[in-house]
C-alpha cells in the first residue's frame, strides 16, 4: 500500500529532526569515527508508529550503536516531540532498524567485478534482511 502525502510529509519532518538528534547524541556520548544517518522514516496510516531506518558507517559498529540508540529511545522521542510540537499533536512510537542497502549493493558490485558471478550462482550473496 502506498503512503499518503500526509505520511510522507510527517516522515520527512521526523527524518530531518531525528538525524540531527542522533548526530548530537553520538557526538555527546564521545563515540568518534562513526557516522549515523537516517535514510528513511515510514509512518503507519494511523500515525502511531514510525519506523526509522538508520545507516551506520562503519557497518561493524552498527549493532553496538543501534543498542545504544534503543537504550535512550525515550530521551530521543522526548527531544523529537519538543522539536515537532507545533507540527504534530501526538508523537508516534519510534522503532529503529539498520538500513543495510548500501552494504548489500557494495557486495553485489564487488561480486560482479570479481570472478564470482552472483547472477549465475545466487548462493554467493547473503539473503536480504526484511524488516
Amino acid at each position: 500500500m502506498e503512503e499518503t502525502n500526509r505520511q510522507k510529509k510527517i516522515g520527512g519532518v521526523l527524518q530531518k529532526d531525528l538525524a540531527d538528534i542522533l548526530q548530537n547524541h553520538i557526538r555527546d556520548s564521545g563515540i568518534h569515527g562513526v557516522l549515523v544517518s537516517v535514510s528513511k522514516v515510514k509512518v503507519t496510516t494511523d500515525l502511531s508508529i514510525a519506523k526509522a531506518y538508520i545507516s551506520i558507517f562503519p557497518s561493524k559498529e552498527a549493532n553496538e550503536v543501534l543498542e545504544g540508540i534503543n537504550l535512550i529511545k525515550s530521551k530521543i522521542k522526548h527531544e523529537l516531540a519538543q522539536r515537532t510540537r507545533h507540527q504534530l499533536r501526538r508523537m508516534p512510537e519510534l522503532t529503529f532498524f539498520i538500513d543495510d542497502s548500501l552494504e548489500y549493493i557494495e557486495k553485489i558490485d564487488k561480486s560482479i567485478r570479481g570472478e564470482e558471478n552472483p547472477i549465475s550462482d545466487p548462493d554467493l550473496l547473503d539473503p536480504r534482511k526484511k524488516s
